[in-house]
């Protein structure tokens, strides 16, 4: 007598994943190959991939590059549609899955033990990421990404600002002064 298979418990595309999803209410945006941009919120996520509720949906395969609150710049394909979103994959490379993992645990853990944000501001993402920069010298310059000294002075529009952080993708500031989300826009993007 021939005993029948045992299915597998789990739903076919869960078993393909190399990591496990953990759940996280993540903003960001994201850009289609067509250049359009769309608003996004993460609804689960990890190393290798990612789930998202969005309006403006590609085709799988297409290549989406995202930036993500807490974690920055992610880009990958769409593999496969869902309700109101898509699923895409993220090409990392090792050190860069590393470091989303830690991202991951600490998002992740951040919910569970109420935890505050790890920074003195919140973050504010302007919805034009084009700005014009001015450095410590005088330099001005239309910019989306520069790598400043960390420390040094610059002026993000009208807005001075310090350079705290060198990424992997760009580099992050600190403003001078508090500033106030409804006049941020008006006062960093380039005219």
């Amino acid at each position: 007598m021939a005993l029948p298979n045992k299915k597998s418990l789990l739903p076919a595309a869960e078993e393909r994943r190399r990591f496990q999803r953990v759940k996280v209410h993540l903003l960001g945006r994201y850009m289609l190959p067509d250049r359009r941009e769309f608003p996004c919120q993460i609804i689960n996520m990890s190393p290798g991939g990612l789930a998202l509720l969005a309006p403006g949906i590609g085709n799988v395969g297409d290549r989406v590059i995202a930036y993500l609150d807490h974690i920055g710049r992610v880009e990958g394909r769409i593999t496969r549609i869902i309700d109101n979103g898509f699923a895409m994959t993220i090409g990392a490379t090792a050190r860069k899955r590393d470091k989303l993992a830690a991202q991951l645990t600490w998002l992740a853990n951040r919910d569970i033990l109420n935890l505050p944000e790890d920074r003195r501001h919140d973050r504010i993402v302007p919805r034009n990421p084009i700005a014009m920069l001015t450095l410590e010298e005088g330099t001005k310059m239309t910019c989306r990404v520069i790598r400043p000294p960390i420390k040094s002075l610059v002026m993000l529009g009208r807005v001075q600002a310090r350079v705290v952080r060198n990424l992997e993708e760009g580099f992050a500031i600190e403003f001078v002064h508090p500033q106030v989300a409804e006049s941020l826009e008006e006062n960093v993007t380039a005219r």
